[in-house]
């Protein structure tokens, strides 16, 4: 009684932080202007089960997404695991699932395989970031203590989770066969290992209740560490994935209200629709997260932060400024500042004096976090897009900020100004009368019809 009393202590403590957080989270993407993002439902879940469930555009790079894939995979199987723990913790039963039989044989067994892979995936996984430093996962402005440590502390907790769960498999087989008791199940991994912890029932009671204990407690922990970390693309990957931008990728959005100015010009009769009752008259781009979408905004909580954006970048990889991944990043961040934030506490926030980037004091996203140089760097050429794996529209944040820079303040490049002289003036980008157009024709070679 007392187990189960503290079992549902735990576990209520546990969700309902966890909704407070989701909560928090949603108040914070919500802050964003709305936009309708609905119909093509079929086009959209076949994304999601092609992008965010099957992983799709990890195994452009096979080497990481076969180790990213035993953890996803996983952490999906042993996720019912977690319900049959809760049962038990619930119920007082002891291996709920056990009356399926055979099918909680191979349950089993494969719960086991896919914890030994994640524990092997994990290390690997931590070499990677802490010995053999893969710069795209350690270099850039964006990659401070932070963002590193993140990383760390989930991989290391992941294996922790997978040796509690062994612990406990390997002291609750001692005991069934000490007490000559059949245990459901099958246990490739740990079934060789079963005399580690000797044969005191006691000790094997008191084992396996901690690491039935440790389990439960970190997954929940786990839960509620989600929202701070970047790993919460475990979860946003699905809505975002569903909500992505179906068009071409090169296709860019127009400003409303300049488009129905441009159509009055060019046709007298057109009537321009009168605006909402009560509407705000809308900035030209974005200055700080609330001009941006909520779809924009819902990307920054979905990053992965893996940096394949940043990788591919041809302005990043020529020695520019422009770090697709610290675009999105900043983003969250200043949500998280002007928001809801801090979620538990405040870790994502990584702005400190760097080397490259000097951003102002600005209490906004455009230049108190992004520069306009790493705007005007960006080249528009969708890499950083096509490269994430889940999906996010970096270069629509991007082109939003650059869009008020020029529309807003006027302060475009002065290359960029002499261009849209030209194009006022001449009606192209060159700075030549359109009657002039044809002179380099002048003087070439024609047959006279007389």
């Amino acid at each position: 009684m007392i187990h189960t009393i503290a079992f549902l202590l735990v576990a209520i403590l546990g969700i309902g932080l966890f909704v407070w957080q989701i909560r928090k989270i949603t108040r914070n993407i919500n802050l964003g202007r709305d936009k309708d993002i609905s119909g093509n439902v079929s086009e959209r879940i076949n994304a999601v089960l092609l992008v965010a469930f099957g992983q799709q555009k990890m195994f452009k790079r096979p080497w990481p997404a076969f180790l990213h894939l035993f953890v996803y995979v996983g952490f999906l199987v042993i996720n019912i695991e977690v319900l049959e723990i809760f049962i038990d913790g619930i119920f007082g039963t002891h291996r709920a699932f056990g009356v399926l039989g055979p099918a909680y044989d191979v349950l089993m067994a494969v719960n086991e395989v896919l914890g030994a892979l994640v524990v092997v995936a994990c290390i690997i996984f931590l070499v990677r970031r802490n010995v053999t430093k893969v710069p795209r996962l350690t270099r850039g402005p964006e990659m401070r203590a932070w963002p590193k440590m993140d990383a760390n502390v989930i991989l290391v907790t992941e294996i922790v989770l997978m040796f509690a769960l062994f612990a406990f498999n390997i002291a609750d087989q001692k005991i069934a066969q000490l007490n000559s008791t059949e245990l459901p199940g099958t246990f490739p991994v740990t079934a060789s290992m079963v005399n580690l912890f000797g044969s005191d029932l006691s000790s094997l009671a008191l084992i396996a209740g901690i690491g039935w204990w440790v389990h439960i407690i970190g997954i929940l922990a786990f839960m509620n560490y989600l929202p701070s970390s970047k790993h919460f693309h475990i979860i946003m990957a699905f809505p975002n994935v569903y909500y992505t931008k179906l068009e071409p990728k090169g296709q860019f959005s127009n400003v409303e209200s300049i488009t129905h100015e441009i159509k009055a010009m060019l046709d007298p009769s057109y009537v321009v629709p009168p605006a909402p009752e009560g509407a705000q008259p809308q900035k030209f781009g974005a200055q700080d997260v609330e001009d941006l979408s909520w779809k924009q905004l819902m990307d920054s909580y979905t990053c992965t932060e893996c940096g394949r954006c940043t990788s591919v970048c041809p302005a990043n990889l020529t020695g520019k400024l422009l770090s697709p991944r610290k675009i999105v990043m900043d983003t969250r961040d200043r949500m998280e500042e002007k928001g809801e934030s801090p979620l538990i506490f405040s870790p994502a926030h990584y702005k400190e004096e760097s080397e490259r980037v000097k951003a102002t004091e600005e209490r906004t996203l455009l230049r108190g976090y992004v520069t306009p140089e790493e705007l005007w760097a960006c080249t528009t050429c969708n890499a950083c897009v096509e490269s994430c794996p889940v999906n996010i529209d970096q270069l629509s944040t991007i082109m939003d900020m650059r869009r008020y820079l020029v529309l807003e303040e006027s302060a475009a490049p002065a290359a960029l100004n002499t261009m849209f002289n030209n194009i006022e003036n001449n009606g192209a980008p060159w700075a030549f009368s359109p009657s002039d157009r044809f002179n380099w024709a002048n003087d070439l070679y024609t047959v006279s019809k007389n």
